[in-house]
């Protein structure tokens, strides 16, 4: 079952577009002091929304700690994992152009279902960059 643990929040996000559907996947800025869910494999993520906020509200992210996560496949301890297109958890390889930021505490059983991870969205860097 997933579960979440200690967090450090980034204050004073509002959400910039309609996100209450997103609660538990992968955001980015979308400008300043907003956020909106990821829609790009490349995206660097700021961190993972925990509440589901209309446009305009209050997102509650968090940066970096552990949380739940929905992922879009079968994932596993260890898993070092980025976001999909649609703001996922999805396991990452070496030799892509995209993001890790956090590592699967505990996995899920199949796309859709919810993970436990570490995220650390700070300081991100692309693999094979």
């Amino acid at each position: 079952m997933a579960y979440e643990g200690p967090q450090i929040k980034s204050p004073g996000l509002t959400a910039s577009a309609d996100n209450t559907a997103n609660q538990y996947k992968f955001v980015k800025l979308s400008g300043e002091k907003t956020v909106t869910v990821c829609s790009a494999a490349t995206d660097l993520p700021f961190g993972v929304l925990q509440n589901a906020p209309d446009s305009g509200e209050e997102a509650e992210v968090t940066s970096i700690g552990v949380t739940k996560l929905i992922g879009t496949a079968d994932l596993n301890y260890g898993d070092r994992i980025g976001t999909s297109s649609g703001g996922h958890a999805v396991a990452k390889s070496a030799g892509t152009v995209d993001y890790i930021v956090g590592e699967v505490i505990n996995g899920n059983g199949g796309a859709g279902g919810y993970i436990t991870a570490f995220v650390n969205c700070v300081g991100a860097a692309k693999l094979g960059a």
